[in-house]
């Protein structure tokens, strides 16, 4: 009986190991863990994987075929671009400014988001009113529409498509917590924090915010998916991060024209944004596979 007891008491003193059996259990949502692992991993040690400078010119050496193609040179794996940059060198320093971007994105709009939805959630009335008009004014443009007319009153540059694309994703932010939060509000441990006189501060960040973080954690998830795809279609018209900087959505932008001759570089920034992107949106899955209670076997 005792042993029992204590088995109980150990399964309950981790909750990590069950969310982690649940996570586990799904192969789509490894995969995705697996894509981001290794971007994250070409982001951290950039400087070393790559062979060559991003921005370093090679004479000579103008749209070479990847090394394992006819006429391709073993120092370029990945061939050149038009001017002869080394394109893996391009392809690896992309995956830091991907990265940089899809967390500057879903900080910016994950923390505006948030405070904006625990306000609407908890207070309604006309705090609650105004803030959904405005969620329902952003969300009547088409989001890469509105990132643009943004972008074109700000300038272009990358810092700027970062704040354009944070603001467009700001609206699942708002909704999801302030769905979670007018649930919440209606509890008796809510009822009981008021009773005892503490702030609306203390009870929305410490007592509300924490029981809203499964679905806001999936959303975060799938938040950078969506800000490392419209920064680099920002970057392809021209108006997210300028040249020489190697992004993959300039990259895309400017191998438009050797499309036919060359698919190699308009086919390898593609496939990263492809499979970054696709490693997120799997992770979400998974996450919210295991966090909902109400999808759990």
């Amino acid at each position: 009986m005792q042993s029992n007891i204590e088995e109980n008491k150990s399964d309950y003193e981790h909750p990590l190991r069950d969310f982690w059996v649940g996570f586990s259990a799904n192969k789509g949502a490894l995969i995705g863990l697996a894509f981001i692992l290794f971007f994250v991993f070409l982001a951290v040690f950039a400087p070393l994987l790559s062979p060559h400078s991003p921005s370093e010119l090679q004479e000579n050496a103008l749209r070479l075929p990847p090394s394992f193609y006819e006429g391709g040179n073993a120092s370029f794996f990945f061939g050149t671009d038009d001017v002869g940059r080394d394109l893996l060198s391009r392809l690896i320093y992309g995956a830091r400014i991907s990265m940089g971007v899809g967390f500057l994105v879903v900080f910016l709009s994950a923390s505006v988001g948030t405070l904006l939805g625990l306000m609407a959630g908890y207070f309604g009335g006309k705090v609650d009113w105004l803030i959904m008009r405005f969620v329902d004014i952003l969300m009547a443009f088409p989001s890469i529409l509105l990132a643009i007319v943004v972008v074109s009153v700000m300038g272009p540059g990358l810092f700027n498509a970062i704040v354009a694309v944070a603001i467009v994703a700001c609206p699942s932010f708002i909704r999801i917590v302030r769905a979670s939060a007018m649930e919440e509000r209606k509890k008796q441990y809510v009822m009981a924090s008021k009773t005892f006189g503490a702030s609306s501060f203390r009870i929305m960040f410490s007592e509300i915010l924490p029981n809203c973080m499964a679905p806001l954690i999936v959303q975060i998830s799938l938040g950078f998916s969506d800000g490392i795809l419209n920064v680099a279609a920002l970057g392809f018209l021209g108006l997210g991060a300028q040249a020489p900087t190697p992004e993959w959505g300039i990259m895309l932008a400017d191998a438009r024209a050797f499309i036919s001759s060359d698919p190699w570089l308009v086919t390898l920034p593609g496939l990263c944004i492809l499979f970054v992107v696709l490693g997120f949106n799997l992770l979400g899955d998974g996450l919210r596979d295991t966090l909902d209670p109400r999808l759990k076997k």
